[in-house]
């Protein structure tokens, strides 16, 4: 073989050698996901999740807030790998209170499996089931990246990080950085509380004795106290629910983003994005328009590769609760 020859070919084998390096780092870091992942291989796979999440939110529209909210919390731990799944002493489902839609995951999943077995995450059932629900809420669509795979672990001990109702702009910022989310995407991200409902148990503190000062949280408006403490008796068990955008629970619109500014967010998380600087100004520019809806559903997309699994990394559940 002549010298050119050999270094053509020697370049050659070089190029393919750092080509399947690159595609095992982007699996790795869970950037493997792509529009129209199941087109040949389950093509009704996204109208059978449509359909799905369309009969049981028909039937109980606070079901759609349950799954966006399960789809959040899932990407936050273990990455979006569908882990809070998982029932069983010990998993991440047993130590997040109030998980609710697990029946139309487990709904959809069993028809995919009839129609296409073995082929479609229970992962991307959760992203497509968040993003259906969002549409059905009165939200705008956006394209959701498939491709995802399901994880092997989930554990109670790795809830402890997320985002808490108690957390403060900074900690809420630093949590949602550690997992590629900037300020913009946490406030558009915390709006998704423009539909959904929370147990007085979660802010309850925020109405009678606040950090200890004897008095209500003084970034509530006195005029909306009254309201909440109806609904939320000092001595009541915390079981009562309220509408975490106050008056419109079940649509997904910008109301959320207008209560925060009149001192009306339910909780202490939700309000103190008016009251920091670094992210008034992202409310201030979700008050109106449509500009809320075009950047939820982009930084839905992003969230929603936070760690995937991709490729060889992770299963196909045969069950969204068991691991194979």
């Amino acid at each position: 073989m002549e010298a050119s020859g050999f270094f053509n070919s020697l370049r050659f084998l070089l190029l393919l050698f750092y080509s399947a390096v690159a595609l095992l780092l982007v699996s790795a870091h869970g950037k493997g996901t792509r529009l129209g992942f199941y087109s040949t291989s389950c093509p009704k796979a996204e109208s059978i999740v449509r359909s799905t999440v369309q009969a049981h939110v028909k039937s109980d529209p606070s079901l759609a807030a349950g799954l966006l909210r399960m789809h959040f919390l899932d990407c936050f731990v273990q990455g979006c790998d569908a882990s809070v799944l998982v029932a069983g002493s010990g998993t991440e489902r047993t130590a997040i209170l109030g998980l609710r839609g697990f029946e139309v995951i487990d709904d959809a999943k069993t028809q995919l499996e009839a129609a296409c077995p073995g082929v479609v995450s229970c992962a991307d059932v959760l992203a497509l089931a968040a993003r259906d629900s969002v549409v059905l809420s009165g939200g705008v669509k956006w394209e959701v990246p498939t491709g995802r795979r399901d994880g092997r672990v989930s554990k109670a001990s790795d809830v402890n990080n997320m985002p808490a109702r108690s957390d403060s702009v900074d900690l809420l910022k630093k949590k949602f950085a550690d997992k590629g989310l900037n300020t913009q995407d946490l406030v558009t991200l915390v709006g998704g509380h423009t539909i959904g409902t929370t147990a007085c148990l979660f802010f309850t503190n925020r109405l009678y004795n606040f950090n200890g000062n004897g008095g209500p949280d003084p970034t509530i408006n006195p005029s909306f106290l009254p309201q909440l403490r109806a609904l939320c008796p000092q001595n009541g068990n915390g079981s009562n629910r309220v509408a975490l955008d106050f008056g419109s629970q079940n649509r997904f619109d910008t109301s959320y983003f207008c209560n925060l500014r009149k001192g009306q967010g339910i909780l202490q998380s939700d309000q103190v994005l008016w009251s920091d600087a670094s992210t008034k100004p992202f409310v201030q520019s979700y008050l109106g328009g449509n500009k809320f809806n075009v950047e939820f559903g982009k930084a839905m997309v992003k969230m929603s590769n936070i760690e995937v699994k991709t490729g060889e990394n992770g299963e196909i559940r045969k069950k969204c609760s068991a691991i194979n």
